[in-house]
This record gives C-alpha cells, structure tokens and sequence, in this order.
C-alpha cells in the first residue's frame, strides 16, 4: 500500500491496514480541515446543543427548536460576512 504522506505526517489508512489506533500528539493538527474553524464559530454553543439534544432523544422531532436556533445563527453569521465582504474595496 503505498501513501501520499510523507514520514512524517498522519496517515488514518495506513494506521486502518496496520491496526495501530495510536492517539495523536496533543500538538498536531485537527482531525479534519474544518474541525478548528466549528470551534471558532459563534453558533457553537447552538451547534452542541442541536447534538446534545439528538444524543439525549431518539426523536429529532424534540430537537426542532435547537434545530432553528442553529439555523438562524448561521443565517446572521452569513450575513455578517457578506457584509464585512461588501464593504471590503479590494481596488484602494
């Protein structure tokens, strides 16, 4: 099996064929791109709450509530950035 990583970087497939389940290093990167970029975001309580509630019920028709908290926080952050985009000049 040969990777695309180098020594020294992770490889999660070849970890899988080897059977190893080491941890990563308390310094290394996050377990995926956007992983840092949730926890930045200012509808992470109302994301963990969404999926707090799902793992407490079966039902995710008890979670709807949550559901549109989450929802409409992303609507105003998005907006936020198109603002912040808008009045950004690229031409100064």
């Amino acid at each position: 099996m040969s990777s695309r990583f180098g020594p020294n970087q992770w490889d999660p497939f070849a970890m899988a064929a080897s059977g190893s389940s080491a941890p990563l290093p308390a310094s290394s990167a996050p377990p995926y791109p956007g992983a840092a970029r949730l926890a930045d975001s200012p509808c992470f309580p109302q994301y963990t709450a969404s999926l707090k509630c799902l793992e407490a019920n079966a039902d995710k028709s008890k979670c709807q509530q949550e559901f549109d908290y989450y929802k409409e926080c992303k609507k105003k952050e998005r907006e936020a950035r198109l603002e912040r985009n808008r009045k950004r000049s690229f031409f100064q």
